[in-house]
């Protein structure tokens, strides 16, 4: 892994996500709600709906409830309408937060992740206050046994990434958000959607925050485990990174 990258310390985490699986197929099928009303219901014609299916494949979820969900969104009944807002704040130690969430009921969301925040230790702040540290990316990450860093590399570049960052558990491809979806299927193609531990349109955070202090590093996970169990939030990203010896602790 070339440098300090807050992508480095992503796998660590996904363990801790497969014990979430109830609340990451809710979040999951908002997705593809929110895809499908927005766009045609077939997801070779609407990218993002698309990218939700995907998701949902590797988070193993059922097919059927991907097929429900899309007829659902789509069947002209009336149902729930969610709106995309996104927060920014600062965690403890002054690590850069951003949360976005699909609610049906904003106040809601707004006075439940405020109360996080506050409640964590952090302070929310307001719509740009930290958006200016981050880029809107596509990333695509692989299991680092699927391909060499070389391999990776020249696939991905060829794909239309602008960046990729690899170490022996994980490949990161990075790509602008126009390009994400031909990449993403193209790596896919070569390397089996099986080995992709992820796919989504994310934050980069354009500086890094290095967490070399225990205590901070536990009070940052537990304010971005506390925001990821929020019914509303569908992601968290911050600029920070774990040095390894946290890491080991953690």
């Amino acid at each position: 892994m070339a440098g300090h990258s807050q992508f480095a310390n992503i796998k660590h985490r996904k363990g801790a996500q497969d014990d979430k699986k109830a609340k990451i197929f809710t979040k999951i099928i908002r997705e593809i709600t929110v895809a499908a009303k927005t766009g045609q219901p077939d997801p070779e014609f609407n990218p993002r709906l698309r990218n939700a299916i995907i998701d949902a494949r590797t988070n193993n979820m059922p097919k059927d409830r991907v097929d429900a969900a899309i007829k659902k969104a789509t069947s002209g009944v009336a149902g729930e309408n969610f709106e995309e807002i996104r927060y920014e704040g600062y965690a403890p130690g002054g690590v850069a937060i951003i949360v976005e969430a699909l609610t049906d009921n904003r106040n809601r969301t707004a006075s439940e992740v405020r109360s996080i925040f506050t409640k964590m230790g952090g302070a929310l702040g307001e719509t740009g206050s930290v958006g200016f540290m981050f880029d809107h990316v596509g990333i695509i990450q692989f299991e680092g046994r699927v391909a060499s860093e070389e391999q990776m590399f020249e696939a991905a570049i060829e794909a239309g990434a602008e960046e990729v960052e690899s170490s022996s558990e994980i490949h990161v491809a990075i790509t602008n958000p126009e390009n994400f979806s031909a990449a993403r299927d193209v790596l896919i193609k070569k390397f089996g959607q099986e080995n992709m531990l992820s796919a989504k349109l994310d934050w980069k955070a354009k500086t890094i925050s290095e967490i070399s202090d225990l205590e901070q590093a536990q009070k940052l996970i537990k304010l971005i485990d506390s925001l990821e169990d929020c019914d509303d939030v569908q992601s968290v990203t911050g600029n920070h990174v774990f040095v390894q010896e946290i890491l080991e602790k953690l």
